[in-house]
């Protein structure tokens, strides 16, 4: 695995300037790839996935320490305002789920008073400091539907309200038989206690986005 400076280097020359929030997710994704496994996760292709809990830069840190992306369906988003990650390994099944300690947010304070910038704190805070005193780390289970894995769609059907192509089983099934895209059903006023009928294939999506997983405490 490259150094935190190698990966800062990186990300400063691919994505632009480093934040305190950017250390800490190249931090996040190098460990995460490491303790599945992935020591030299790019050149693995398609066998490292990572869902990241929020929608802001730990996808661009998880892709320069990984290369795990959208366009290769290797990274996935939950949109839980957390700044989390799961890793799994696909050929081991090894997964964990990471995720920033709130008491790491005063690292930088409490380490470095004598530095005026909050900003030049929590650089050097979030480069110094320990996994430990970071993250908290979970070791979960991880059970990858057909559907999410990379690769060439699985299937596709068209919705029988607005026409389009559906991919990957993210259609819904409703009581005649017919299946709708998602924003259809449910815009249309629909849910799974009253009129609609998810598949069988749907079950596991009942949240989008949402990997099928056990957390194990």
């Amino acid at each position: 695995m490259r150094s935190i400076n190698a990966l800062c280097k990186e990300y400063e020359r691919t994505r632009g300037n480093l934040c305190p929030g950017v250390v800490l997710g190249l931090r996040m994704a190098a460990l995460g790839c490491s303790l599945v496994g992935m020591e030299d996760p790019r050149s693995s292709r398609n066998k490292l996935i990572v869902w990241v809990e929020i929608d802001r830069w730990l996808a661009d840190a998880v892709d320069v320490v990984s290369g795990a992306r959208l366009s290769r369906r290797t990274l996935k988003f939950l949109d839980y305002g957390k700044l989390a990650a799961t890793f799994l390994n696909v050929d081991t099944g090894e997964a964990l789920r990471i995720v920033a300690l709130e008491s790491s947010r005063g690292l930088a304070d409490l380490r470095h008073p004598e530095i005026e910038s909050k900003h030049e704190r929590q650089m050097l805070a979030y480069r110094q400091a320990t996994n430990e005193e970071l993250f908290g780390i979970k070791v979960v289970d991880v059970q990858l539907n057909e559907m999410d894995a990379p690769g060439h769609p699985r299937s596709r059907v068209i919705c029988v309200r607005c026409t389009e192509g559906v991919n990957d089983g993210r259609a819904v099934s409703v009581e005649d038989g017919s299946m709708l895209c998602r924003p259809c059903a449910f815009e249309a006023g629909l849910d799974a206690h009253q009129n609609l009928a998810l598949s069988s294939d749907l079950r596991d999506h009942h949240s989008p986005g949402r990997p099928s997983q056990t957390w194990i405490t």
